[in-house]
């Protein structure tokens, strides 16, 4: 049977990379400063005092803590998922972790929030692109072939 889903799953694999990349991106400064373009937040203090909205049972040290794992995840979800590299576990991981965002989004700042930035979406595109059996230009389709 051919192959359909070579161009979908790359580009799915791509946008999702950058999705998830330009969040960190933004928190980091590196878009430019906040409400500048589409900035949301434009540095890290910004982003923890958005944070603490969604996990107001925890501290600032904490909140800051939870933002930084939050943010590794997304960088290293990101990375994988546009290199290719154990891409059936970050697109997992990337569908667990924007599930976590529906939720505390939804339960502390309303249903809108995660609407509005996408996050279902993210997070359904995620759980599709686990389920597609090969990952055409991938470096897990490079290993699979050595």
């Amino acid at each position: 049977m051919k192959d359909s889903f070579k161009i979908p799953q790359f580009l799915l694999r791509f946008a999702l990379g950058i999705t998830f990349l330009t969040p960190v991106s933004d928190r980091l400064g590196l878009l430019g400063p906040a409400g500048t373009g589409n900035v949301e937040w434009g540095n890290w203090d910004n982003f923890i005092s958005y944070t603490t909205t969604l996990m107001p049972f925890l501290d600032r040290p904490m909140v800051n803590v939870m933002g930084g794992i939050a943010t590794v995840c997304e960088l290293v979800i990101g990375v994988l998922l546009i290199i290719g590299f154990k891409t059936k576990y970050a697109a997992i991981a990337g569908s667990l972790l924007t599930l976590t965002f529906i939720v505390f989004m939804t339960l502390f700042v309303g249903i809108q929030k995660p609407i509005n930035f996408g996050v279902f979406t993210a997070t359904a595109a995620s759980f599709l692109l686990s389920r597609i059996p090969n990952y055409e230009w991938s470096l897990d389709n490079f290993f699979k072939g050595k």
